[in-house]
């Protein structure tokens, strides 16, 4: 799983028929503060994110997983909203 924030929806007139009906989003990586790291996702909606979300993304086979991504040909799909992020221990010991 990776930290990302919702930046931008995707439109796709023609897609594969397993897509039809699923909201596409574009996602940057972050770390667990929020800040932008260099990796972009479009990913497939499965909590009902919205534009400025930060989510936690699967990837790959685990992205199918998941009620909606079920025998769909996706690569990554949104399936958590983050609320807050708590350290306990230092990062650096």
């Amino acid at each position: 799983m990776i930290f990302a924030k919702v930046i931008g929806t995707v439109v796709a007139s023609q897609k594969d028929v397993n897509l039809n009906g699923k909201k596409l989003l574009l996602c940057k990586e972050v770390d667990h503060k929020g800040n932008p790291l260099k990796s972009y996702h479009v990913a497939v909606d499965a909590v009902q994110a919205g534009e400025g979300s930060m989510v936690l993304l699967s990837y790959g086979s685990s992205a199918r997983m998941t009620d909606i991504t079920k025998n769909s040909p996706i690569d990554a799909v949104i399936m958590a909203i983050v609320d807050d992020v708590q350290i306990t221990h230092n990062l650096k010991s």
